[in-house]
């Protein structure tokens, strides 16, 4: 298919053409990353937005039914929702089951929500590496919200962070740690964080986990994107749908505070500056390996690290500078 009519496609909340699209910035081949940066360029220019959400959190925290149930309650407003979610691949095969259409399988059959699986392959940070991409063809496409799931790896997670407005941690009732508050990384990235399976014999546990997480956060440094009473912890039931609505009102009241104080544009353009330094990288990475040259001395200075004839130190610094950069 043509770049233009795919284009079109997406911008007619064509669901079979996002499909499609999703497919082709998710491909490695070089002819289709240049298709897919015509195409993406093309439907930016619509200039649409929509609530982006990063969520993230252990796995078994119950992040596949939480978006489930958040996102029924979003259809059912009225609202499209887009679920990006992202799942492990395997280090030994490569392979990913992408499971979570099964594991939401009321909001896979919502006709106003589009979920869509794809593996992380070797990418860090919890997301694949064309999320961002993605999104951008959700917003497209007309959806007002788009919830990106993350693999669910824990404290490194931050990088969903650098492409959502609002970033949403879960955590389990009686984690066992205390003393989380006072770590960095992941805690200092969060807007908001809830506590889930608030329900039955844990809602105890889940209230005493809900006020130490407040209690820790007051330890954390103010953050000039915040108003007051955020970041916060508050607890909620995927499983119950209890406390779901009070969560998008808050998400609400904190997405306006940053539209109104400019801290919404301002967070857009850094993060389009770190995913251009980030390709910029990821660039020259490519040349090592498409470089008949460079992929020759790299396979010698390989060979030499491993016999421990060279340090990693002096190999790299022989490599780059044949870059001539």
């Amino acid at each position: 298919m043509e770049t233009k009519t795919l284009a079109d496609g997406v911008l007619a909340a064509d669901r079979r053409a996002l499909a499609r699209a999703i497919t082709l910035i998710e491909s490695g081949r070089a002819d289709h990353r240049t298709q897919a940066d015509a195409l993406v360029a093309e439907v930016s220019k619509a200039g649409k937005q929509a609530l982006r959400i990063g969520l993230s959190g252990t796995p078994g925290v119950g992040k596949s039914t939480f978006i489930e149930a958040f996102g029924m309650m979003l259809t059912a407003a009225g609202l499209r929702v887009a679920v990006l979610a992202v799942d492990p691949s395997s280090a030994r095969s490569g392979g990913s089951i992408l499971g979570d259409k099964t594991r939401m399988e009321r909001l896979s059959r919502d006709p106003n929500a589009f979920i869509r699986p794809s593996p992380s392959q070797t990418h860090l940070g919890g997301v694949a590496r064309r999320t961002r991409e993605a999104v951008s063809l959700c917003e497209a496409a007309g959806f007002d919200v788009v919830l990106i799931e993350t693999v669910g790896v824990g404290q490194s997670e931050t990088v969903v962070a650098q492409m959502s407005d609002l970033f949403v941690l879960l955590l389990a009732p009686a984690g066992g740690d205390e003393l989380q508050g006072v770590k960095r990384g992941i805690m200092e990235m969060a807007d908001l964080i809830l506590i889930n399976k608030a329900d039955g014999d844990l809602k105890p546990a889940a209230t005493r986990t809900c006020a130490d997480y407040t209690g820790a956060l007051r330890l954390l440094r103010k953050r000039p994107q915040d108003p007051e009473d955020f970041p916060k912890a508050m607890m909620v039931s995927a499983l119950h749908e209890d406390g779901l609505a009070t969560v998008w009102d808050e998400m609400q009241t904190l997405a306006n505070w940053r539209r109104e104080t400019g801290h919404w544009d301002a967070a857009r353009a850094g993060q389009a500056v770190y995913w251009f330094e980030e390709a910029v990288r990821n660039g020259l990475l490519a040349q090592l390996t498409e470089n008949a040259e460079l992929a020759g001395s790299m396979a010698t200075l390989r060979e030499k690290v491993a016999t421990g004839h060279t340090t990693v130190g002096t190999a790299v610094r022989d490599i780059l500078s044949k870059l001539n950069l």
